[in-house]
């Protein structure tokens, strides 16, 4: 014991070191990384937006990034399956809390949202959010849009969120639709996995649908996703009711017949030859998971896209 700390979220003396807290006790921070405002010297940022305000079902998901910070404390800090390294060795990340929303106000979340990813990115850091409901996204994306210019969108969901909308609503099934009509997403280049509900346009997107994915390999759908997008800058935002409820019932609108969380954490395995420049995983409700299983997901999703920019950080950095 004499080696070992605990509230490494506070207590942490590196961004790149280690944490010993035991699993069901100590501050909870994403991973157990640095609570902390200060973007110098850091390479990859983990923020909350915890915002249901857009949903159309159930509400819940301004839980969600409470509910996948505790459930990523299950992560300890030897090598992570299946990247077979310490994430944070040579990634300096930080848990940068949580966005402040007006609960009275929400006309004012989307520029809230826009500008603090936007101070975030001027950092240079790779910017991992937590929602949140899906509406996030689209504030996301202007900030990242704004940064990197149109991006090819990578969209794991069981709903298009295409529906058309008035200027200003508030609402989570219409952000790709708009992130289209702005120019934010490249729509030729952008691609969703996993549908299971119809919506009025495609928008130009390709769609790869449930009963796709469920005929498909893991491989195969990597596949396609690295030959449609290419080498184009991508934004990766994963909807946790893309998967069946079976694996993620914690959530607002569960779709049935989705894939299993072991097929999609495969494939998001295999994307390592993405240019990922953003990601984002929403619409975690914990007040209707089981045993936190479907915060157990989200929080391995999020430490899959870690795991990926960590790799790619190590190839670039030589």
């Amino acid at each position: 014991m004499a080696n070992k700390t605990i509230d490494h979220a506070i207590t942490a003396t590196s961004l790149k070191s280690a944490a010993t807290d035991p699993t069901h006790a100590g501050i909870l921070s994403f991973m157990r990384r640095k609570y902390t405002k200060s973007l110098e010297g850091v390479d990859a940022v983990v923020w909350g937006i915890p915002f249901d305000a857009a949903t159309s079902n159930r509400p819940g998901a301004r839980f969600g990034p409470q509910a996948i910070r505790r459930a990523s404390a299950i992560f300890d800090n030897d090598p992570q399956y299946p990247f077979d390294r310490d994430l944070f060795e040579d990634m300096a990340t930080i848990d940068y809390g949580d966005c402040l929303l007006d609960y009275g106000n929400h006309a004012a979340t989307p520029e809230t949202i826009r500008a603090g990813a936007e101070t975030i990115l001027a950092s240079g850091a790779f910017l991992l959010t937590l929602g949140g409901d899906h509406f996030v996204t689209l504030p996301l994306l202007r900030a990242h849009a704004a940064v990197h210019g149109p991006l090819s969108l990578v969209q794991f969901d069981a709903h298009q969120d295409t529906w058309a909308d008035e200027k200003g609503r508030i609402d989570h099934g219409s952000f790709v639709g708009r992130a289209a009509r702005e120019g934010l997403i490249d729509t030729a280049s952008s691609i969703q996995l996993g549908i299971r509900t119809h919506a009025p346009e495609d928008c130009g997107i390709r769609i790869l649908y449930g009963y796709d994915i469920e005929e498909m390999s893991a491989g195969e759908i990597a596949a396609v996703i690295l030959r449609h997008v290419g080498d184009r800058p991508a934004y990766l935002t994963f909807d946790i009711d893309c998967l069946d409820p079976a694996y993620a019932p914690g959530t607002g609108t569960p779709v049935a017949g989705g894939p299993s969380s072991a097929k999609i954490l495969s494939v998001i395995r295999k994307l390592g030859a993405l240019t990922i420049k953003g990601a984002d995983v929403v619409e975690v409700a914990p007040a209707y998971d089981h045993a936190d299983i479907t915060a157990i997901a989200g929080s391995t999703i999020a430490m899959y896209m870690l795991g990926l920019h960590a790799e790619q950080l190590a190839e670039r950095r030589g």
